[in-house]
C-alpha cells in the first residue's frame, strides 16, 4: 500500500486535500471513514485503515444497510490517513473536483488480515460508525474489457445491523456530515458549521 498514485494525481498548490505525510498516527483501533463526494457524478468513497494508509472503494450507489443490495464498488489508489478528516471542496479541473463530505467515520475490524484479504479479493469486516454498523464483505468481481479499475461488491451482512431498503434507506435517512453536522450545500459554500 503506497501512496505514489494518489499523489500524482494531484496538485497540493491548488487542492486543500492532505498530501500523506510520513509515518502513520497512532492510533487504539483502525478506522473507517465514507466520503460522500459530488464530483462528476455523486458517489461516495469507502475508506478502510490498512497497513498505514486508506485502501479505498468509489461505489457509486453508495452503501445499503440491504443484504440484498449488491453495491458496484470500483477499487482506487490508496489514501493518506489524514485523508479521513477531510472535507471541502476540491477545485473544478483538479483530479476528483467537487465538494467531498465525511458521511460517516468510525471503527474497523477486519475479520482476517486485510491485506492478504484485498489481495485474495474477499475482505470481510466489522464497523461501527455513526451510521454504518456490523458485518460487511468487499468481493471482487471480473473486470469488464476496458476497465480501469477492479470492481468489487460491498455487501451488508445478515446481521442484527441489517434493514431491508424499502423500510430505511440509510443514505436518504442520513444525508449529512457524521463530522460536522453540514449539508452538500453548506460545505460547498464553505460554511464553517451547520446551522
Amino acid at each position: 500500500m503506497h501512496l505514489e498514485e494518489y499523489q500524482r494525481k494531484r496538485d497540493f498548490s491548488v487542492t486543500t486535500e492532505p498530501s500523506g505525510g510520513p509515518g502513520a498516527p497512532a492510533r487504539d483501533a483502525l478506522t473507517f471513514v465514507i466520503h460522500k463526494h459530488a464530483a462528476r457524478a455523486l458517489h461516495y468513497d469507502l475508506r478502510l485503515e490498512v497497513d498505514g494508509v486508506y485502501a479505498s472503494w468509489a461505489v457509486p450507489k453508495g452503501p445499503s444497510l440491504d443484504p440484498a443490495d449488491k453495491r458496484l464498488a470500483m477499487h482506487v489508489e490508496d489514501h493518506p490517513l489524514e485523508y479521513g478528516t477531510f472535507e471541502g471542496t476540491i477545485p473544478e479541473g483538479e483530479y476528483g473536483g467537487g465538494t467531498v463530505m465525511v458521511w460517516d467515520r468510525g471503527t474497523f475490524e477486519p475479520l482476517s488480515d486485510p491485506a492478504t484479504a484485498i489481495v485474495a479479493g474477499h475482505l470481510k469486516f466489522r464497523l461501527e460508525g455513526t451510521k454504518l454498523a456490523g458485518r460487511w464483505a468487499l468481493v471482487r468481481i471480473k473486470a469488464r474489457p476496458g476497465e480501469r479499475q477492479q470492481p468489487w461488491l460491498l455487501v451488508k451482512d445478515r446481521d442484527e445491523h441489517a434493514r431491508p431498503r424499502a423500510e430505511y434507506d440509510v443514505l436518504e435517512a442520513e444525508p449529512d456530515s457524521a463530522a460536522s453536522g453540514r449539508t452538500m450545500q453548506q460545505i460547498a459554500a464553505g460554511s464553517p458549521t451547520a446551522p
